[in-house]
Formats: structure tokens, sequence, C-alpha cells
């Protein structure tokens, strides 16, 4: 394995590990459907988490972003 994929694997692993922390099962890793791939799916509570993980080398602080609410049809 090329040290970008493992840079990313770890980038991954710090990610699940943080949302465990705050509370999240994470129930998926990884997981593909077609050609598409997520990295984790994670769930807290009815709240369902769909995760890119974008690894970088550099130092940078970026503040998280509000996560997307989606409306339910019922």
């Amino acid at each position: 394995m090329g040290k970008h994929n493992e840079f990313g694997k770890l980038g991954e692993q710090i990610a699940t590990d943080y949302l465990i922390e705050q509370g999240y099962t994470i129930t998926y890793r990884n997981y593909r459907y077609l050609k598409a791939e997520i990295d984790i799916v994670a769930l807290k509570g009815i709240d369902l988490a769909v995760i890119e993980v974008k690894s970088r080398s550099t130092i940078l602080l970026v503040t998280l972003q509000k996560p997307l609410r989606l409306k339910r049809n019922s």
C-alpha cells in the first residue's frame, strides 16, 4: 500500500475515533455501491451521518461546517 493510502486510512481512523467519542455508532466504513464509496456511515439517535474524510499533510485549522439537515416527508 502506498504512503498516501496509509495516510488516508490514518485520517479515517482519527475521524472514526472522534465520532465514537461524540457518541456515534459506526455503521459502515468504506461502504461501496457501484463505483461510489463513502468513508464512514454513523448513527447517533435518529441522526444519520454520511462522511467523506479528506486528509491533509499540512497544519491547517478549519472550522467545521454545520451538518446538513434533510427534511423528512411524513
